[in-house]
């Protein structure tokens, strides 16, 4: 199986039937699920701490600001959807496929920092959720959350559609608590529906609104999701992949309706219980503890515990799902489900069981709100690669953004990225102004922030970079050496390839070459991912295995075009190995593509065709990636 090729998720991966015939309900029924499971992101406990603050301290004003993130929510999503089915790529994939390595990997490091400190809201809403429960500490809480990596694991073995099945009944859980809370309030209707009108008093509200945006759109559904579509059996038709879109954009509507509605009714409850009394609430232990006085039962503190203990079990999964797409799609290494689960909870776990030592309770709401400022960071890195890959005709083809929605997708970015990074920075600057020693932090917080900023500004403008990186390298290419004459023959050509959907016209030239010269082939590429660079031959990782086959799979083309051909997989640093390889192997021509970057982005990430052309003694022949007869 070509690299390319493979699916997200590789154990579930078109593993639910969809039905044929004109039903409508049963074809829903057979697409919904995914959308769910991603919904569950959007009223994890990160959202209630700035839910209550908005409810509290500004009653209906912000329920707006819930619409306008839901809005996004739907937008971004869908786009996640439709890159899922049409191009058969997760994000974290598309990623991988289409940024240097260096970059690629800053990626993923900033997305596992993300997961991590989504674990560890979710860590601190299931501790607390016990505490309110049961009456344990939090210490307590927090050490029992590590033992959910067995429950987790054995939902997980009944299949994707047990799973869906299970967050569903989780979140109606959650609706119907809050359904009973708000009745149990009564709030006022009439100035609910004003909430709807887009007004912010002060900075204050300003400051708030950002936090419940930072803390509504979350970094890893955006990759989850884009994986989560690819379990369903969608043909590989023009219309089977309309039809596909179609059913998902309504899973994701539907679903992400429900979300805001727990995060409205989150924020309607506080405005109708403690902002009509003049009570500013911050913490989640504190407006438990007031619900069932001001509401008058002890039901209303209950429910408000389940439903966090819910919610933070429910995003706990999903969050394993995500962190499984997000290492698998960007290293392409996979390790076993629950190490994978309790290294991320560990992370998770360390820190809270820290803060919770030395500050005690009060200090989970500040760590509840570092978690937020975190996925801030990680926010705008998921968003813009997405709307560049949907954007793009090349890879989406017939169902490319058009106009309209790539304006919204891309005001939505830019309102996503200005409150964020307004967020970040006011967060830094408190914690600058209440630190004992400035300067240390000011050398610690400034460099990382502005490291992070030039990553973001590479990724905004890679298309044209790639652009402009392939107009310079065909012209370089124009200079490589000329293929002699049939007088001088070649016994064997060596033929480099990126085990990526690019090789295609480097195939049909090396192949073509070979057949002219009476030629035998050898195909080579080097695995240059983590595993591979790290263990060498004894890497057994998803990106060896694929590349093997990869390679197989060139070697039957050409023995079905009457060639002899070999295989050679190496591993390590790409120039040295496939310098190496030629020098010992006998090649008399080395046939390579053109498709890496070019001289601008080589200053920054290297280069491959280049530095092999000075090490080898060979004429080597650069083809073009877009290169046609």
């Amino acid at each position: 199986m070509s690299t390319a090729a493979q699916g997200s998720l590789p154990e579930v991966h078109a593993s639910v039937a969809i039905p044929g015939g004109p039903s409508f309900w049963r074809r829903l029924f057979a697409f919904a699920g995914p959308a769910y499971m991603v919904s569950v992101g959007y009223m994890d406990p990160g959202n209630w701490a700035t839910d209550i603050e908005g409810g509290s301290r500004f009653g209906y004003q912000l329920v707006w600001v819930l619409l306008m993130s839901n809005l996004i929510a739907v937008l971004l999503q869908t786009l996640c959807a439709r890159l899922g089915i049409v191009a058969q790529r997760d994000l974290a994939q598309a990623c991988r496929d289409a940024y240097p390595r260096a970059v690629s990997n800053a990626l993923w490091v900033l997305c596992e920092i993300a997961i991590a400190a989504c674990d560890l809201a979710e860590v601190l809403g299931t501790a607390i959720g016990l505490n309110l429960l049961f009456g344990v500490s939090l210490m307590t809480g927090v050490i029992v959350t590590a033992l959910d990596v067995f429950v987790l694991l054995a939902i997980q073995r009944f299949g994707i559609r047990k799973m869906e099945g299970f967050i569903l009944l989780l979140v109606a859980t959650i609706g119907g608590c809050f359904v009973f809370e708000v009745l149990l309030a009564q709030p006022v209707w009439g100035d609910l529906a004003k909430g709807f009108v887009p007004r912010l008093g002060s900075t204050e509200a300003l400051y708030v609104a950002i936090g419940i945006l930072g803390a509504t759109v979350m970094p890893h559904n955006l990759y989850l999701h884009s994986a989560l579509v690819q379990t369903r059996q969608v043909p590989r038709t023009t219309e089977g992949m309309r039809v596909a879109a179609r059913y998902n954009l309504i899973d994701s509507a539907v679903a992400l309706n429900c979300a805001f509605f727990v995060n409205a009714a989150i924020l309607v409850l506080s405005a109708a219980v403690f902002h009509t009394r003049g009570i500013a609430v911050k913490e989640i232990q504190q407006a438990h503890e007031l619900l069932a006085p001001l509401l008058g039962t002890g039901l209303a503190g209950g429910a408000f515990a389940i439903a966090l203990l819910c919610a933070g079990q429910s995003s706990t999964l999903t969050g394993t799902l995500a962190g499984q797409v997000v290492m698998e799609g960007f290293l392409r290494f996979r390790i076993r489900p629950w190490l994978r689960r309790l290294l991320t909870r560990s992370v998770a776990i360390v820190p809270a069981v820290v803060v919770i030592g030395i500050y005690g309770e009060q200090g989970t709401y500040k760590l509840l709100i570092l978690s937020q400022v975190i996925l801030s960071l990680q926010l705008p890195f998921a968003v813009i690669p997405l709307i560049q890959f949907t954007s793009d005709k090349a890879r989406m083809g017939s169902f490319a953004s058009p106009l309209v929605v790539r304006v919204l997708a891309w005001t939505s970015a830019a309102i996503i990225v200005a409150l964020n990074a307004k967020l970040v920075l006011d967060t830094a600057s408190e914690w600058v102004a209440s630190a004992a020693h400035p300067w240390p932090v000011r050398l610690t917080l400034y460099p990382a922030i502005a490291g992070v900023a030039a990553l973001l500004l590479y990724v905004v403008a890679h298309p044209w970079i790639a652009r402009r990186a392939r107009s310079l390298e065909a012209s370089a290419a124009g200079a490589s050496p000329e293929v002699p004459t049939s007088e001088r023959g070649f016994r064997k050509i060596a033929i480099a390839l990126g085990a990526d959907a690019k090789d295609a016209v480097l195939l049909e030239h090396g192949l073509s070459l070979a057949r002219s010269y009476g030629s035998a082939v050898v195909f080579v590429h080097v695995a240059d991912g983590f595993g591979p660079r790290y263990f060498g031959r004894e890497s057994d990782d998803l990106e060896t295995r694929d590349d093997r086959d990869y390679l197989e799979s060139a070697r039957r083309r050409a023995e079905a075009a009457g060639l002899s051909a070999q295989t050679e997989l190496l591993f390590g640093d790409p120039v040295q190995q496939i310098a190496a390889f030629v020098e010992r192997s006998g090649a008399d021509l080395l046939v390579m593509g053109a498709h890496g970057h070019g001289p601008i982005a080589d200053l920054l990430f290297g280069s491959t065709v280049n530095p092999v052309r000075h090490k080898v003694k060979i004429p080597v022949f650069v083809v073009r990636a877009d290169a046609r007869d």
